[in-house]
């Protein structure tokens, strides 16, 4: 039951965004316009103007004491993306809170299945269609919106802290992330960070979430012959890389189609309802595929490993020819439960594939990457964003998984193992992220404005203690 001043304060909140909703949807469809795509493969000056478009946008709140657009060295001697950085100090006591986005998108993919310009934003009833929508300039503007909000209804100049970090390289994998972390760990020293990437269990009920899977990805060459072969002459009695490829990537999945590499971990979840009939929707299941998993879904989603094959370099269809392959490649994703370390998951997936190996076949691996899956560990702040977000969607949160990775969240608690983190979003089960036709459910982005403002007003007024 909301106090009379709680309910009161949630009113103003929300009059104050419902006044300048129309301008966070103009913002949006500017940053939208941007293809802040990270990858080696596009124009890196895109880059550069989103970087530039986001630190204006804060600039004009005249709210921080500076504003940097900064980036810092990769593991493997580069430049990484650039990044906004800016800090206002705590005073008097009050927390230091870090918000957390990243400017940078995904690929448009194949333009053909789109149904809306993916770089130009187009709003459908209650959705906003175009790349990034979702994932993760939405997410930059409720910290913008929330810090409007924040000035605009504390009744004196408010003393909480806030640092901003805007990364420009998130879903090209943060090649500089924790080199930035150590770089400017000062600035983003901080008690809490609200990380906007994730999203809620529906465009009605909001959700935190509190545990992710980590992920281990090992590309291995398979070899069995020292040339080619006309597969005429040699087929049927010298095997080839292509059927020794397919026999030890068959051996990754039992019968079920569940993981087959032994010594893998799993992590109980806590239930919440989630049909079969659901999970076909949001997946896009065909009707005549039956799903692996036959009951608990979320617990096959969030607490059991996945493994999945998310590339194989042979010869394509196109330039095939009769020909035996000496040699082919692949590369295995493999989603490991929370809980489970990752380095011990890649030791287990290499020495599965060794076995798995036929005829005698050789493997050489190649290039690995590890991510650290994430359990929360709740504290006062977690209480206050719930509470923040069941005045603003009018229902009760609930802690939710995800079954994908987010592996800066392990680089965020490593370098600060005493701030609070907080999983946050706007993203719902149709938001489609990294998928073509991208959407932003519009009442969910304009509740989680008002979630973030009634959670940073709050905490200005009354530091709650732990």
């Amino acid at each position: 039951m909301q106090s009379n001043k709680t309910a009161e304060l949630s009113a103003l909140v929300e009059k104050s965004i419902t006044a300048r909703f129309d301008g966070y949807m103009d913002q949006l469809a500017r940053l939208v316009a941007i293809p802040s795509i990270a990858w080696d493969a596009f124009d890196p000056s895109n880059l550069t103007k989103s970087a530039e478009t986001v630190a204006g946008l804060f600039r004009e709140l005249n709210f921080f004491d500076e504003i940097e657009i900064v980036s810092a060295p990769t593991e493997e001697s580069g430049q990484g993306a650039p990044a906004i950085l800016a800090r206002r100090q705590a005073k008097n006591g009050k927390p230091q809170i870090l918000l957390y986005a990243h400017h940078d998108v995904q690929p448009p993919g194949d333009l053909s299945v789109w149904n809306s310009e993916p770089f130009e934003l187009k709003i459908l009833g209650d959705r906003a269609y175009g790349r990034g929508a979702a994932d993760d300039k939405a997410g930059i503007l409720v910290h913008l919106g929330s810090l409007q909000i924040l000035q605009e209804l504390s009744e004196i100049d408010p003393d909480l802290g806030i640092s901003l970090f805007i990364e420009g390289e998130e879903e090209a994998g943060s090649p500089s992330f924790e080199n930035f972390l150590n770089l400017n760990a000062k600035k983003l020293q901080a008690d809490v960070i609200i990380v906007a990437d994730s999203g809620n269990w529906t465009t009605e009920i909001p959700a935190m979430t509190t545990s992710l899977r980590g992920l281990v990805a090992q590309t291995f060459t398979i070899k069995t012959l020292d040339h080619a072969l006309h597969s005429g002459m040699y087929g049927g009695v010298v095997p080839d890389a292509t059927m020794a490829l397919i026999k030890v990537l068959a051996k990754l999945y039992n019968e079920d189609g569940s993981v087959a590499i032994d010594g893998l971990e799993t992590f109980k979840v806590q239930p919440l309802p989630y049909t079969t009939e659901q999970l076909r929707v949001d997946s896009g299941l065909l009707p005549t595929v039956e799903p692996l998993s036959k009951e608990d879904h979320l617990q096959a989603l969030w607490g059991d490993p996945a493994v999945t094959v998310i590339g194989i370099d042979m010869p394509s269809v196109e330039l095939s020819s009769n020909t035996l392959q000496p040699a082919v490649t692949a590369k295995v994703s493999l989603r490991i439960a929370p809980g489970q370390n990752p380095e011990t998951a890649l030791a287990l997936l290499r020495e599965h594939l060794l076995k798995s190996a036929p005829f005698g076949s050789q493997i050489e691996f190649g290039e690995n990457e590890a991510g650290n899956p994430y359990l929360d560990d709740p504290g006062w702040a977690k209480k206050e964003f719930q509470n923040a977000l069941q005045q603003s969607f009018g229902v009760e949160p609930v802690d939710m998984g995800v079954g994908g990775s987010i592996p800066f969240i392990a680089s965020l608690k490593k370098i600060f193992p005493s701030a609070q983190i907080l999983i946050t979003g706007v993203e719902d089960p149709d938001s489609r992220a990294h998928s073509p036709n991208e959407s932003l459910h519009i009442p969910s982005f304009k509740k989680a404005i008002q979630a973030q403002s009634l959670f940073l007003l709050g905490i200005s007024q009354t530091h709650p203690q732990e």
